[in-house]
């Protein structure tokens, strides 16, 4: 790379949406830069009360401060004057403070500026993937970069050891005891069916609970606190079953087959562990869909709702995607459960076909993780922001020529 990584800079500007997904993937981006290339980054953050959630050490009180080899600054209304990084990832469209953009335009080598877009495996996203947006009046370039599932998008966020660290635990008992135990809980037994349920708000959630209830395998259904707790508990509420409460907080619900147990919010790092951990993932936004797919285990994707079902659209161009390979009949199974549990709340009746290719859904999923790994996203980042340096360097050069 021409660039030296070690003095370059980058700011990262992020809006916290529904909580924990926009600051939840900018949180990653960040501390890889940071950790693995040695950029020194800046991430503003508009909600930093939400942002302690994942990062605990974090002062929602400070305007600046460092955790984890990271520049966290407030970003509110009042956006103080600071030099522009080399680097600028505007996230999710969020739109950059005014003063910032103009003082931007006023250096002499202007920073790469980069919207860092929304996960979509949309056919139309290789297409749009790198393209420039002039400024309409200031001397500056907007490129999208679009995250994706094939060699032509973004790629995905991977740091560089997640997978050898994931089959470390997944080979390792004592580590694997070792996380039950941080949890409260000792080594559920191998016949259990170990489950991670982590949703948006779901009408599907009581028929998919009494399918468990009522299966031939013990379920042990671990929920990290989230927005459709209060649905869990209106199920058991329902069913007439009280709430059993373990070491004074741990909240545990049990009816049947199926016993249910409340984690609370779970830090990036141990939710890798949570989805190592479980056989079946039930993911929801972006961020843990990813996390759920270099998991390598079976997943259920609740995809973000949008207007108008647009994110069905979505959802089916991304099922298509993975189901290549698949034998029709596991493909069917996983299309079923996912469908139903985004859109019509009969997935109750979808769960035992899928849970029958369970075996043919793991492996699928563990050489899907293994395909997509040579494409992550941050190498791709700092290799376009390379490329589009030396392409304002070459034409600078030839301008220079020219007035010779």
């Amino acid at each position: 790379m021409k660039n030296d990584l070690a003095t370059m800079r980058c700011d990262i500007f992020c809006t916290v949406v529904d909580n924990y997904g926009d600051i939840g993937v900018c949180w990653r981006l960040a501390r890889q830069l940071a950790h693995e290339h040695g950029v020194a980054v800046r991430l503003w953050v508009d909600d930093l009360a939400s942002f302690n959630k994942l990062c605990p050490e974090a002062d929602a009180s400070l305007a600046q401060q460092h955790c984890r080899e990271v520049e966290i600054r407030h970003w509110n209304a009042q956006l103080p004057e600071v030099a522009p990084a080399q680097l600028v990832i505007e996230a999710f469209a969020c739109k950059l403070p005014e003063n910032y953009v103009a003082a931007m335009a006023a250096r002499e080598h202007k920073p790469v500026w980069i919207n860092l877009e929304y996960l979509s495996a949309e056919d139309w996203v290789e297409g749009c993937h790198e393209l420039p947006s002039p400024h309409p009046s200031l001397p500056l370039t907007k490129y999208f970069f679009f995250p994706g599932f094939t060699p032509k998008t973004g790629g995905l966020l991977l740091e560089r050891d997640l997978l050898a660290r994931r089959d470390a635990f997944l080979n390792n008992a004592a580590q694997r005891q070792a996380f039950w135990q941080t949890i409260g809980l000792e080594m559920p037994a191998a016949d259990t069916l170990k489950i991670s349920l982590f949703s948006y708000e779901n009408v599907a959630l009581p028929k998919l609970f009494d399918a468990w209830v009522q299966g031939a395998q013990t379920v042990l259904c671990l929920v990290p606190e989230g927005r459709i707790l209060p649905q869990v508990e209106q199920y058991f509420k329902d069913a007439s079953f009280d709430r059993l409460r373990t070491n004074g907080s741990k909240e545990v619900w049990q009816r049947g087959k199926l016993e249910v147990r409340v984690l609370p919010f779970v830090e990036q790092e141990r939710y890798d562990e949570l989805l190592w951990a479980c056989d079946i993932n039930f993911v929801r936004g972006e961020d843990s869909c990813v996390r759920a797919q270099w998991a390598g285990k079976p997943f259920v994707w609740h995809i973000y709702p949008q207007h108008d079902a647009v994110h069905l659209k979505k959802l089916r161009a991304f099922t298509e995607l993975y189901c290549t390979g698949l034998p029709p009949d596991a493909a069917q199974a996983l299309h079923g459960l996912w469908a139903t549990w985004n859109d019509s709340g009969g997935s109750g009746q979808f769960w035992d076909n899928f849970r029958k290719h369970n075996n043919i859904l793991r492996h699928h999923a563990h050489d899907w993780a293994q395909q997509l790994s040579g494409n992550g996203l941050t190498l791709n980042l700092l290799d376009f922001f390379n490329s589009i340096d030396r392409m304002r360097d070459s034409q600078n050069f030839s301008l220079d020529r020219h007035s010779l």
